[in-house]
């Protein structure tokens, strides 16, 4: 019988949440997330972790979409359709 693990939850004092998790990207993956944590980092005048840049990234896909939490079994489309950051939407003004 496996055992299900569930990832740390914390509630932050600003009514967010934060769940740690290990993800397995490609180095490519890797390198597209560098790339946004530079031009986040250009844009904020201070320098920005790539953990910064991925929560950034998924809080502007779609404005809304964290203000309720889903059913059970159901994911948004850029995690359903693919693990890679390539499959997150694109920041407006990105290449």
């Amino acid at each position: 019988m496996s055992e299900r693990v569930t990832p740390p939850m914390h509630a932050l004092p600003d009514g967010e949440a934060e769940i740690s998790l290990v993800v397995r990207l490609p180095w490519e993956d890797v390198a597209r997330l560098g790339q946004e944590a530079g031009r986040l980092a250009a844009q904020m005048q201070r320098p920005v972790t790539l953990d910064e840049a991925v929560s950034h990234r998924l809080r502007s896909a779609r404005p809304g979409a964290a203000s309720h939490a889903r059913p059970a079994g159901e994911q948004p489309a850029a995690v359903a359709s693919s693990g890679s950051v390539a499959s997150l939407p694109r920041l407006s003004g990105t290449a």
